[in-house]
């Protein structure tokens, strides 16, 4: 009996004095890759080939997987790869290693709770029952104990998190020395509260900060949007570079150089990659050879983050579609702008960008800048309107003036502080409005129209300034649910008493179209790149500040959701007020977009007439200035036509 309690009490201390000495043990210089090889095995949920991992399988994960083996100074990765080469795989060897031989607490942090539990399914509990040196090491591997939850599992000498963006408050709490985080493109812009989900990781790793890695990983999405893109080009940029088998020149390979000749419906005959330097074809069975052969190669040498890009081309044979199905499927999606895109995306892992946005970079639409000032109307000015946006602390407004064939002049843009909750910011706003424009000709334009955004938080203040009309055809709009709404929808009456009937001074909604109004803005835009200044459908003064072109060019369209998308860091008021004030010239008593030539006419005649009256009281031009900005106009009943001159009433 003593005997036999002597037994059990050297058992249950067995488990201590092993972790004892494996604390105390010299560590062994294996690398990621290397304790992959040995201990790393596939389960057949997770992948094609189940049974023991080979990294010469895929050459092109060594490099990156042993930047965070334990004697590796490499601090943070970035990969951007297309799907199905193996990045998640290479985190799943990663975390292994961390967690046997490198052992402390770890974050692994999906875009949502939905990719974060298939990522459980998939390929953490395949990796953990199929991985004797993992199993190992947990501390229990019962489904009702603390220690090894679905979120949260315990190991020897650390925990392992697994947490999703949508939980910002997880985000925040946790410190960690390795943090891995899979397609980090998906995260939300912003999380609840405001907060960035990618500024948050990073801070999670500050108490380690002499030892903390880091690994972010993603196919990219949309130039301007896409984050893994961002830190990428802030890298030190590494590509796979192979020798060509005939040459022996190192070069990446890219799908520029992938050729191909087609017979009947458009069927693929024959494909090879051409060496850049010897100009040889290399045919897809040497593949093997080049991928065992190649080496990471960084375009910005001394970087302290690694990054490191790679494109379809570099599937190994079996593990990914082979080059002719790519050239096959990239010769169907040509037609197809949302099929294109994740092409380029999934397949080539580049950031997608649609042929108008490619041509409007905002220093190049600066540089179309002209030498008018502000609140002055080149002479092709026939019509004003203008464009309100709505923010918390202030407004920003737009003045743009339209003639012949819709072509647009931006006349003035200002921002005016203060809440739209309070009076002061509405008056400056009255008082901007009503002052009308300088003319060349010496005649004053008036406002004929503004849309002003009711969206945000200050719907009810926006509703009782075009209640109160002191402007000329003030409207509330906000945007249309529905990408494909026109510009300028029907107006819908917003103030009903309890019985359903209409408040007789209430207030009409229009939605407006922004999608449809933004594509017309960048249509016309790209079509100006090539244009003569006297010839342009939009034109700009150079008193504008720089930041007004990064805002007016501050979205790009995604085909694949059919709508426009903010770029990162970069505000977008200067795009909405235009296109605001683009709907103000649709107004039902304006329909600027619909004028004809009669109607222009008569604009035109309207301003020559005023010329006239001005001339004949001996007045000038310099002698007709608007009145002070900052002056205050004294408020007036709702009934008076304020901000509506004679020349404004006749038409």
């Amino acid at each position: 009996m003593k005997y036999s309690n002597r037994l059990s009490a050297t058992r249950s201390t067995t488990p201590l004095y092993t972790a004892f000495a494996r604390g105390i043990a010299p560590r062994r210089k294996v690398t990621v890759s290397e304790w992959a090889d040995g201990n790393r095995v596939l389960s057949s949920k997770e992948s094609a080939e189940p049974g023991r991992w080979r990294t010469d399988r895929n050459p092109v994960l060594r490099e990156p997987m042993d930047c965070f083996s334990a004697r590796s100074p490499v601090r943070e990765v970035v990969l951007m790869w297309p799907i199905q080469i193996g990045k998640t795989a290479a985190a799943q060897n990663v975390l292994g290693y961390s967690m046997t031989e490198r052992p402390g607490p770890v974050m692994v942090a999906l875009p949502a709770e939905t990719s974060m539990n298939k990522w459980i399914a998939q390929k953490l509990n395949p990796m953990l029952e199929e991985t004797p040196a993992l199993r190992e090491v947990l501390t229990s591997t019962a489904s009702r104990d603390g220690a090894n939850r679905r979120e949260f599992k315990e190991f020897a000498g650390g925990q392992l998190y697994l947490e999703h963006a949508g939980s910002p408050a997880r985000l925040k709490s946790t410190s960690v020395k390795l943090l891995l985080v899979d397609e980090l493109d998906e995260f939300a812009d912003n999380l609840k509260g405001g907060d960035d989900p990618q500024a948050l990781l990073d801070g999670r790793t500050s108490a380690f900060s002499s030892v903390a890695k880091k690994l972010y990983i993603s196919t990219p999405t949309i130039r301007g949007r896409s984050r893994i893109e961002e830190l990428f080009e802030d890298s030190d940029r590494r590509r796979y570079h192979v020798p060509c088998p005939h040459c022996g020149h190192q070069q990446p390979l890219e799908w520029k150089g992938l050729k191909w000749l087609t017979g009947d419906n458009q069927a693929i005959l024959s494909i090879a990659y051409v060496c850049r330097d010897c100009g040889a074809l290399i045919d897809e069975s040497d593949k093997p050879k080049l991928l065992a052969r190649g080496r990471w190669v960084p375009d910005n040498p001394g970087h302290p983050r690694r990054g490191y890009t790679l494109n379809a081309l570099y599937y190994p044979l079996g593990l990914g579609p082979r080059w002719q199905e790519l050239a096959q499927t990239w010769l169907k999606v040509q037609h197809d702008p949302a099929r294109l895109k994740t092409f380029v995306n999934d397949r080539l892992a580049e950031t997608w960008e649609d042929e108008v946005t490619r041509l409007l970079r905002h220093n190049a639409v600066a540089e179309r800048a002209q030498p008018y000032p502000l609140r002055t109307a080149p002479e092709g000015v026939l019509a004003v309107t203008a464009g309100v946006d709505t923010q918390d602390n202030r407004l920003e407004v737009q003045i743009i003036g339209w003639g012949r064939k819709m072509r647009a002049w931006t006349l003035d843009y200002a921002v005016l502080p203060g809440d739209p909750a309070e009076d002061d910011v509405w008056i400056a706003l009255t008082d901007l409005l009503n002052r009308p424009l300088q003319h060349e000709s010496g005649a004053l334009l008036p406002v004929l129209a503004t849309a002003i955004d009711m969206g945000g938080h200050r719907t009810e203040a926006v509703k009782a300034y075009v209640r109160d009309r002191r402007i000329a055809r003030p409207m509330a709009i906000k945007g249309a649910s529905a990408n494909t709404a026109p510009v300028l929808g029907k107006p819908a009456m917003a103030d009903v008493d309890w019985r359903g009937r209409y408040d007789k001074r209430g207030v009409r909604i229009y939605q407006v179209g922004t999608v449809a109004a933004k594509h017309w803005l960048y249509a016309r835009l790209s079509r100006d790149t090539e244009r003569p200044p006297e010839d342009r459908l939009c034109h700009f003064s150079s008193q504008l500040e720089p930041t007004f072109f990064a805002g007016l060019t501050a979205e790009t369209y995604n085909p694949a959701k059919n709508r426009f998308e903010l770029k990162r860091n970069v505000r977008n008021e200067p795009l909405d007020t235009w296109v605001y004030s683009f709907a103000a010239a649709h107004h039902p008593e304006l329909r600027l977009h619909r004028a004809t030539h009669a109607d222009w006419d008569r604009y035109q005649r309207l301003i020559q007439a005023q010329q006239t009256k001005t001339r004949t009281e001996g007045r000038t031009p310099a002698q007709t200035k608007p009145a002070n900005r900052t002056k205050r106009p004294v408020p007036r009943p709702a009934t008076s036509p304020v901000g509506k001159s004679d020349w404004a009433n006749k038409l």
